[in-house]
């Protein structure tokens, strides 16, 4: 996806023509039925996700809030309504793929485009006991990694169709090998090792979701935004925040709008950087795409 000055410029003038109501799923006119560019940001209601929903309504995108919390999701189309901006929430919980599933079915109907696709939404279970989503797979890989496969998956024919478009995946520089005789982690369980696994596959997929879709117009990155953000998920796992969303913000917009970047790299902060040796393992990826292939249909 090209976000060029030009392209900015046209995109913000025709916004200023144009009535925009932004209002909740339930009532929000069909989205991208015309010129706009239209992105969707996972676990857009706080944090990072919110900071990001909130730069791109200001660039002129109409964005796709996404959360699990109806209330927080509506209060960040409302602020984006306040700055002049267009979005709309959609509500979907990574923890049932079935909602992934119902969230992707919504988006096609609703839209006609889907320039960009920011894979953010994450949880960090760090010091507690292994938890299982309602598809019984181990809470960090499907949340952090499994549902944002699938989701990407179901919406490739609508970013496929409406390139140039970039997905971006936002990992983290905490990265554990996946064993794939233990993929889901039931013996010698770890939160710290479950959530650098659920990161690490991120990293893997893109790389092998790059390869697969050369020469499509459709590009793809994964990155560590910035160590320990002032984010509820930092916090929440009862660590001192050492870094700010702003930073991590403005890692993700270059890889957004920034042009000649190689594709399928990962990326800390704002310098491109070497991920896990797994990521760079064709065999290793290739295992982890079939895994996530059989764990997804497992659960139609």
């Amino acid at each position: 996806m090209r976000l060029s000055i030009t392209i900015v410029h046209m995109v913000v003038a025709a916004l200023l023509l144009a009535a925009v109501t932004p209002v909740d799923a339930g009532t929000a006119p069909v989205a991208g039925k015309n010129e706009r560019m239209v992105a969707l940001v996972t676990g857009s209601t706080s944090g990072l996700g919110r900071e990001l929903a909130l730069r791109l309504a200001a660039r002129g995108m109409h964005v796709i809030v996404h959360g699990r919390d109806s209330g927080r999701g509506q209060a960040v189309v409302e602020e984006i309504a306040r700055r002049g901006g267009s979005a709309r929430f959609y509500r979907a919980d990574f923890a049932r793929l079935a909602e992934v599933r119902r969230l992707a079915e919504d988006i096609r109907r609703d839209c006609d485009r889907l320039d960009l696709l920011v894979n953010n939404a994450g949880i960090a279970l760090i010091g507690r006991p292994r938890r299982e989503s309602a598809d019984g797979y181990e809470l960090h890989f499907q949340v952090n990694y499994l549902a944002h496969f699938l989701l990407t998956e179901l919406l490739l024919p609508l970013i496929r169709q409406s390139a140039p478009a970039r997905i971006v995946n936002v990992a983290s520089g905490a990265q554990t090998p996946i064993d794939f005789d233990d993929p889901q982690i039931e013996r010698n369980y770890d939160g710290w090792r479950a959530y650098g696994q659920s990161k690490l596959a991120q990293v893997m997929f893109t790389r092998t979701l790059a390869e697969r879709l050369a020469g499509t117009g459709v590009t793809t990155y994964s990155l560590h935004p910035a160590t320990y953000m002032d984010t509820p998920l930092v916090r929440d796992a009862g660590i001192t925040p050492v870094s700010t969303v702003d930073a991590g913000a403005d890692a993700v917009m270059r890889l957004i709008t920034e042009e000649g970047l190689e594709n399928g790299a990962y990326f800390s902060g704002r310098r491109q950087a070497r991920a896990h040796p797994q990521a760079y393992d064709e065999e290793a990826r290739e295992r982890l795409w079939a895994l996530s292939r059989k764990l997804a249909s497992q659960a139609e």
